[in-house]
């Protein structure tokens, strides 16, 4: 079995396997409704030109560089030229409004900004002119300027034109970059206000290079692996699994057209590995559902077999006499599943948010290899992984990566040491001080861990819902249960000091078209919101869910949102998890108001 060298920085790590590679493909991306390759060789000379250039307009090692752009190769080709220049990446969401660029620039002091497109810099321009560090605008794609104040604007391809690139040289020169400088500042998506940022040196985002090669070494095998990379590359978690770990392995990497275009990009591409987040798979499992009960009796009797089957096999145990219908779904159910995920899939890592179990088993049942992962910016990110040679548990996260300790405190708290910890967050030492305490990480997590080493979380410190009775209620289980049920798209729960639990739900669009239409009335969320026997019908759903809940968990009370939550409305992380704080803002007295009800 190969072995993961051991790299002084991303840069060499990077310009060892363009050696290795050469003219093979590296990136993609589809361009006239044709996927379109750059070979390594090509990028290595792209990623040196760009360096040299970088330096040449006057930037020096450690200065902070900001890239605003969305996920295609001169991201990765960016980010790589930065740090190969000695300076720092800070990523940013493309869904940054004026007020986050400006915070984000103004707290790292960026001294340039890269971005890619004329409609992105339209939020971004303001923000980089009223900065007092940004000196450098560096646009990828051709921007109209008006006027340049005191910003030096310069073109992405007139810079690596001006350059003969050394590749030798820059490399050579990347190598005095240690495992514990600063590679990049990355700013947490702000689930709780304001977004801090995380200091992410080489060495943490190698460590989990690292740990990942090695799951995938020994559990799959390493090969000429695949992947399609679709979630922000702003976010640490596709940062480093999507772009540092196919470089780790050599791999390739196919930059997806959107999610609507996701499904049909999976098929052409066939990837070997993805990088994925619960709610896509929650989406995907609502879909396949309806899909399957389209087909007749007979589908759906298999999804229900393979179902049964699939959870009895996690549980370590397969009875004879299932093994009949567990051959006939071999050749008849799963091989249909596996061509929707081209073919060749070896894993699917969810990570970034809590996977619901039954979205594991679901999977898995259909012969879907999921992998559960568990992470935190703040670990570069990935502090574990469901493995099968672990044994897939899906309300687990699976065991630690390899030289990653990992601690539970007498409150149960989640702690974390290693290499992969951050060093602190930048410019903030009240809050690096509150959660790194002796080398440890405080994740903020609730959990324990189980006989075979893995890790179980039970939710997070802070989203306790501690009810006026003093009982814990943890809303990520409860919430994620709601979110199963084909009327409901998304839900949040609240309650803290409060007698019992409510919710807040976002009724499936699909089904409340079909039911507007059933009841006679328009397909209006806000006009539906009020409407007595609309919220009969959600409250149903609900109800099934308390079925299975304990009597402090059941969801005694809703309300109907106005819209569905979403990154642009700032109810959604880039990365899709809710956002309590912003929901609470909107929605905060309506739900008070049931308490009086």
């Amino acid at each position: 079995m190969r072995t993961f060298e051991r790299f002084p920085n991303l840069v060499d790590m990077f310009f060892t396997r363009a050696r290795e590679k050469g003219d093979a493909p590296f990136l993609w991306r589809k361009r006239e409704g044709s996927w379109q390759s750059t070979s390594w060789a090509e990028a290595a000379r792209t990623v040196a030109a760009l360096a040299q250039a970088l330096r040449r307009i006057g930037l020096n090692k450690g200065d902070r560089v900001m890239l605003v752009s969305e996920n295609r190769p001169e991201w990765c080709l960016a980010d790589l030229a930065v740090m190969a220049a000695g300076c720092v990446t800070v990523p940013t969401y493309i869904t940054n409004t004026e007020r986050d660029h400006q915070h984000i620039l103004d707290n790292s002091g960026a001294s340039a900004v890269i971005v890619s497109t004329d409609k992105l810099a339209r939020t971004l321009m303001p923000a980089v002119l009223r900065s007092n560090s940004a000196r450098l605008l560096i646009s990828i794609e051709p921007m109209r300027i008006a006027q340049a104040g005191n910003v030096a604007f310069h073109d992405w391809a007139a810079l690596i034109a001006a350059e003969t690139p050394d590749v030798d040289a820059i490399a050579a020169a990347a190598a005095d970059v240690g495992r514990d400088d600063l590679a990049c500042i990355i700013y947490t998506s702000g689930t709780g206000g304001s977004p801090r940022g995380v200091r992410q040196h080489h060495g943490a985002i190698l460590h989990n290079v690292a740990g990942c090669v090695q799951v995938i070494a020994e559990d799959f095998g390493w090969d000429d692996e695949v992947f399609l990379s679709f979630l922000p590359l702003s976010h640490a978690y596709e940062h480093s699994g999507g772009q540092f770990f196919p470089i780790g392995l050599g791999g390739q990497i196919y930059y997806a057209e959107g999610l609507e275009k996701l499904a049909s990009n999976i098929e052409e591409v066939r990837p070997t590995i993805m990088v994925v987040v619960p709610r896509l798979f929650e989406v995907l499992r609502q879909r396949m559902v309806k899909a399957i009960a389209k087909q007749g009796k007979v589908a759906p009797a298999l999804l229900k077999r393979a179902l049964g089957i699939g959870s009895k096999e996690l549980a370590g145990r397969l009875p004879i006499w299932d093994r009949p219908m567990d051959f006939l779904l071999d050749r008849t159910l799963r091989p249909k599943i596996a061509q929707r995920f081209g073919g060749r899939m070896k894993a699917m890592v969810s990570g970034g948010a809590p996977l619901n179990p039954e979205i594991g088993v679901f999977f898995h049942s259909l012969g879907i290899t999921l992998l559960q992962g568990y992470g935190q910016t703040e670990a570069a990110p990935v502090i574990s992984c469901n493995r099968p040679s672990t044994g897939l548990k899906m309300d687990t996260v699976g065991p630690p990566l390899p030289d990653t300790e990992v601690a539970i405190a007498e409150d149960g708290e989640i702690l974390v040491r290693g290499e992969l910890v951050m060093k602190g967050y930048w410019q903030n030492e009240a809050e690096t001080a509150r959660v790194l305490k002796d080398g440890w990480l405080h994740t903020g997590d609730i959990g324990h861990i189980d006989d075979k080493g893995r890790i179980v979380i039970t939710d997070r410190k802070k989203d306790l819902i501690i009810n006026d009775k003093g009982d814990n209620v943890a809303p990520q289980k409860v919430e994620g249960m709601l979110t199963l049920q084909p009327e409901i798209l998304q839900a949040m729960v609240a309650g803290d000091r409060r007698p019992h639990v409510v919710g807040l739900i976002v009724p499936d669009p699909e089904w409340t078209a079909e039911w507007a239409i059933a009841n006679d009335y328009r397909c209006d969320f806000r006009a539906l919101s009020d409407n007595p026997q609309f919220r009969s019908a959600v409250m149903a759903a609900v109800d099934r869910v308390n079925k299975e809940l304990s009597v402090i968990e059941k969801v005694r009370q809703i309300i109907i949102a106005d819209e569905p939550f979403s990154i642009e409305n700032q109810q959604l992380t880039p990365s899709l998890k809710i956002r309590r704080h912003v929901l609470r803002e909107v929605y905060g007295a309506r739900l008070d108001a049931l308490y009086k009800s």
